[in-house]
């Protein structure tokens, strides 16, 4: 019979996969499967507060000697402080767009602790109008107008929070000097020529036993926040209990010195008037951290610097100190004031 019409061969096509002969077995290629790789070991690392005990650590006992010695090297280790601190928040300002004159704002900040030392605060007083009148005339000769009041007004406030601030430090040490200025060495005699060494003693102890009683406190009992705006982390309940501890840093700080230099204090100053300081003093603590945090939450930063670990800044380090020495002087100056009045 002929074949059908119309029906055609089927043609087979080489390239055609459907009429090629499949692969042998030993042929076809299966993926590998991926090596596992090998779990990497977690390097340990300090945690934030390992870093800051170890910092607080080195650096606490220098500073005592220091302000144990007095005279020129306590002087000195303060103008050292106050060059990096300002020289950190000159930084951080400049990001909000601010030009500070830093090399006269840092002259000048750097040169109170000195003025004060040799002078009073009186002279301190006179430069810092200087100052201001400087940066002034400085401002003039420039040719730039625009932002000349954002130039001026973060020189001389760096010059004042940083330099001003911190220089009181110098004050407080050397208290007894300005007491005998002031009512004469009559009236001065029985105050022992290095209380100031006592009195910085228990500013620092009330103002870091404020910070570290409000981070342990706030961490386990805090519900309620101080400044959310400013710094979310601190609490009400930390503060309270900074502020608890502070004040009993303070009295411990008498403690340990009138049995150190016994009768010294116990007439003049009592337990009472120790833990009233360590109060005043552990409340402007907490105030001086958050005027930082609010001028850093400004600047969109989280620490001024990085110089010390587990801290950040120098500036970090002494925001607490910026508001409470100064306070510190003033609340001695009032005592005494009361004691040689009454």
């Amino acid at each position: 019979m002929e074949p059908t019409a119309g029906k055609q061969e089927p043609v087979t096509d080489e390239a055609d996969p459907r009429w090629q002969e499949p692969a042998s077995e030993a042929a076809v290629v299966h993926p590998r499967a991926p090596t596992p790789r090998m779990p990497e070991k977690k390097r340990w690392r300090p945690s934030n507060l390992i870093l800051r005990l170890i910092t607080a650590v080195i650096l606490i006992p220098p500073l005592i000697w220091a302000c144990y010695a007095g005279g020129m090297p306590y002087v000195g280790v303060v103008i050292a402080i106050i060059f990096v601190a300002i020289n950190e928040f000159y930084d951080f300002i400049s990001q909000k767009g601010a030009a500070p004159h830093r090399l006269l704002g840092t002259v000048a900040a750097a040169a109170l602790p000195l003025i004060v030392f040799i002078g009073d605060a009186f002279y301190a007083t006179s430069f810092m109008t200087a100052v201001l009148l400087g940066v002034m005339i400085l401002q003039l000769t420039k040719a730039e107008i625009r932002e000349s009041i954002a130039s001026v007004s973060a020189t001389f406030f760096g010059v004042f929070y940083v330099g001003w601030l911190l220089s009181h430090a110098v004050s407080v040490r050397f208290i007894h000097s300005d007491l005998t200025r002031r009512y004469g060495e009559v009236q001065t005699a029985g105050i022992d020529p290095e209380i100031g060494f006592f009195f910085m003693l228990l500013c620092l102890t009330a103002a870091v036993l404020c910070d570290t009683g409000a981070y342990f406190v706030g961490r386990r009992y805090g519900r309620h926040r101080l400044a959310p705006a400013i710094s979310p982390n601190k609490t009400v309940e930390g503060a309270l209990g900074g502020i608890v501890l502070g004040a009993l840093g303070a009295v411990a700080a008498k403690l340990v010195f009138d049995y150190l230099v016994p009768g010294q204090l116990s007439k003049d100053f009592p337990l009472l008037v120790a833990a009233i300081f360590g109060v005043v003093v552990a409340a402007m603590a907490i105030l001086g951290d958050l005027v930082e945090s609010l001028l850093k939450r400004d600047a969109h930063l989280k620490d001024a610097g990085a110089i010390l670990p587990g801290v950040g800044g120098v500036l970090d380090r002494i925001d607490s100190a910026l508001l409470a020495i100064p306070v510190m002087y003033y609340l001695l100056l009032a005592y005494y004031y009361v004691h040689f009045m009454a």
